[in-house]
Order: structure tokens, then sequence, then C-alpha cells
């Protein structure tokens, strides 16, 4: 018995040690990190319950190394899409920095950017895989508008009989630019008009923001260059944070109409934020900057966006490759829709009436579908800083106003216990009283 115990012990001894050695072994030829690190970051939640699990932002997301789409869909029937390519010329410039080459803007590349007529990359830094162009300004939100207006003049002095509208995106920008061609296919390029998602406060006629990009025509890109630029009277010189704002100043002051990007139905088409946060949006705080700089009343939940969308902002790079797979490749077999109808063309001048202002009688929202024919308020807006959030500052204020809300709901609810508990008391009250008369 002391002697198949000794054996045992030297077992599981040498075992150990062999099984040592091959481990070393095989760390040594493998790769030094883990062959799922995704799935370590999803499946490492913290020890603490109660504790937040960090979800990843759009800035700490770089995308995929190589490009996850590599199939077309040749029997797909794209002769109407071809043709508007042709009459509706879409060049497309995307506003970025050396840091974000790699992290997103060759992912903008790989995406939406191949379906503009020409795609060009503005940035202070040289990256032949974009390419890019180098412009002669600074790096930082305090170069934003000095930035607009290098890229703009560029864009003018080497294209601007290569195109008929002029689309400005954020390297964090998602376009589908077919739906662009269609909202665009009635107006005249010589029509002094831009397009955008429209905020109200700091301009008359409204401005665009920048996050979910703007569209110049021709003559208005020809009018901010030669015109607007070189004149103070009409643009602001130099360079502040608030480009969009300033660009809408610009265009006010050239007398460039600021359009009505929406759908005959009333819906959006660009957006200042993800999807999600503008179909599935939390509850609304009407001190959330947003409600009270949007130009136009919006609704919640599915009626909120058009069927025809054309912009979202702050997309993370993988992002962008979900929805170019949702949008270019996932199809419901047997559904076909048919093709909305082109509508006329427009005389020089000439812009679309606004929507006709009616409730879609649909269950599709969160809330009763007659909010969209109230106007929106006039209260001065306070916050932000007259500027578009960065993702950091967004999820910020989303979080804000999201707690605020809960609390509101614990202060309800315990309020209404309190006025429960009253109304119990006044009852037994009354019932004493009752039984005291009788």
């Amino acid at each position: 018995a002391p002697r198949s115990k000794n054996r045992s012990v030297f077992t599981l001894i040498v075992g150990l040690v062999v099984g040592y050695c091959l481990a070393q072994l095989f760390s040594s030829i493998g790769p030094q990190e883990s062959l799922y690190p995704y799935l370590t970051r999803r499946l490492s939640y913290p020890k603490d319950p109660n504790a937040v699990v960090h979800t990843l932002q759009p800035a700490e997301l770089e995308g995929p190394e190589h490009n996850p789409f590599q199939h077309d869909h040749p029997d797909d029937n794209s002769t109407v899409a071809e043709q508007l390519k042709k009459e509706v010329r879409i060049l497309c410039w995307v506003m970025t920095n050396p840091t974000n080459h790699k992290k997103k803007a060759r992912h903008v590349k790989r995406t939406w950017g191949k379906h503009c007529n020409i795609l060009l990359f503005m940035s202070s830094g040289e990256d032949e895989e974009l390419p890019t162009v180098k412009l002669n300004v600074g790096e930082g939100r305090e170069n934003l508008w000095a930035k607009v207006k290098e890229a703009f003049t560029y864009v003018y002095k080497h294209h601007f009989n290569d195109a008929d509208w002029f689309y400005k995106a954020d390297d964090d920008t998602y376009a589908v630019i077919e739906n662009m061609r269609y909202m665009l296919y009635p107006y005249s390029p010589q029509t002094p008009v831009h397009f955008g998602f429209k905020f109200k406060p700091f301009v008359k006629q409204g401005y665009m923001s920048g996050g979910a990009g703007y569209i110049l025509s021709r003559e208005a890109l020809r009018r901010f260059v030669v015109q607007g630029i070189p004149d103070k009277k009409y643009c602001l010189p130099g360079t502040v944070v608030n480009e969009d704002i300033e660009i809408g100043r610009c265009m006010e002051n050239l007398n460039v109409t600021a359009g009505d990007s929406r759908d005959g139905m009333g819906r959006g088409r660009m957006f200042p934020f993800i999807p999600e946060h503008h179909l599935i949006p939390a509850k609304a705080d009407k001190n959330f900057w947003y409600w009270n700089y949007q130009y136009y009343k919006t609704d919640d939940g599915l009626d909120c966006c058009s069927d025809l969308a054309i912009s979202f902002h702050y997309v993370a790079p993988n992002m962008m490759y979900v929805l170019d797979y949702l949008i270019y490749h996932l199809k419901p077999y047997g559904l076909m829709r048919s093709l909305e109808s082109l509508p006329p063309k427009l005389e020089v001048g000439q812009l679309l009436p606004p929507p006709i202002q009616k409730p879609l009688a649909s269950n599709e929202d969160s809330v009763d579908d007659y909010d969209r024919i109230y106007t929106t308020t006039t209260e001065k807006p306070k916050e932000p800083d007259a500027r578009e959030l960065n993702s950091k500052e967004l999820e910020k204020v989303y979080i804000e106003y999201v707690e605020k809300d809960e609390d509101k709901d614990a202060d309800s609810k315990g309020e209404s216990k309190t006025r429960e508990s009253n109304e119990d008391t006044e009852e037994r009250d009354e019932a004493s009283d009752n039984k005291s008369d009788t």
C-alpha cells in the first residue's frame, strides 16, 4: 500500500511538470493576446454587481482591420440608382484628422463613402491610403471654422464642375447617398439652397447640424467661396468652434435658403445622433438642449424617421459595417417594395412646399401622433454653448437626464404612496365620524 501511494504521488508530480512545460512551450509559439479579445472584453464583468459596465464609445472603437464585406450583389436591379448617380452628382468631403485616419476615416471609405461620385478626406496630415487633402490648418475644435472654409475653397477650385451638390460630413457620420440623391433630385443645382438637420437658434432661418452633415448646391458653394469668405460682412473671418452656426450665418447673409430635408410626411431624413437615440429615446426631458434646438417638431419611435433616411451622427466604426450590412446586404425574402416615384423637376429658385402636417395614425411611436402638429418651444436655449457635443460629452448629458427622469419617477411614486396613505386616513376618519353620529 505505501509503495502504491508513493507511485501515485510520483505520477502526479511528473504530470504537473510535463503539463507546465507544455504550457510554456505553447505560450511561446502562440499569440501573446487572447484569440477572442472582443468576447473577453464583453464577458469580463466587474465583481461588484452594482457597478456600471463600461460601454465602449465611438472614440474607443477602431473598427475591423480588414474590410469584412468583399462581395457584391450582381443580380440586384440598380438601374434607377445608377441613373440617379449620373443625374445627381454628389461630392462628399469628410472632415478628419491624423489621429482618426485609421480609427475612423478609412471605415467611411469602406462603407458609405464609396457611393459618392467623388470622396475627399480633409485633414492637416497626409495619408496615401485614404488619400487625404492636406490643408494648411491646425487641428482642434478651435480650428473647425477655418478648416471648413479651406476645405470648401479647395473643392471649389478643383471640383466645382465635377458635381452638382457638395456634402460635408464628419468621420463619425453615416450617410445613405442613394437617399440623398432622391431628396435632391427635383432641385436645380443653380438654386441657392443648402440642406441638413435644421436647428433654430442663433440664425433666423435656422442652421444645419455639423454632425448630420450639410449639403450645398453648386450655386451655394459659389456664393460661399467667391462672395462670402473674402468679405467679412457675409462670413466671419478667422476661426471659431461653432463652424455649423457660422456657415449658417454665412448662408443667410448670402441669401442661400435653409432647405427643408424632411420627407413628404414630415419625418426627418438627416439626424444629429445615432439611430437608436431617435428611434428609442429615453423619457423626454424638455430641458435637454436638443428639444429646444430642433427647428421642426419631431415624433418619437419609428415615426421619427423617414423610410428614406439619409444620415446619422456619432456612429462608431463597427456600427458603420452593421448599418452597411442592414442597408445593402440583408433582404427579407419574398418582400419587394415598390419604388418611390420621382418628383417633378423644379425651376431654378423653386423649392418644394413644406410637408402637410397631419398625424400618421399609426401605433409605431411612443407618444400620440398628434404631437407633431404642435409647434416647438421658442424658449432661448442656454446649453450647450452653441456647438455639437463630442461622444463623451453626449454620453454624460444623456446619462444625466436619464437619471433625472428616474429620480422624478421615484419622487412621483413616493408622492403617490403618500397621497394614497392620506386618502386612507381620511376615509377612516370619515367612517369614524359617521359612526359617532349614528
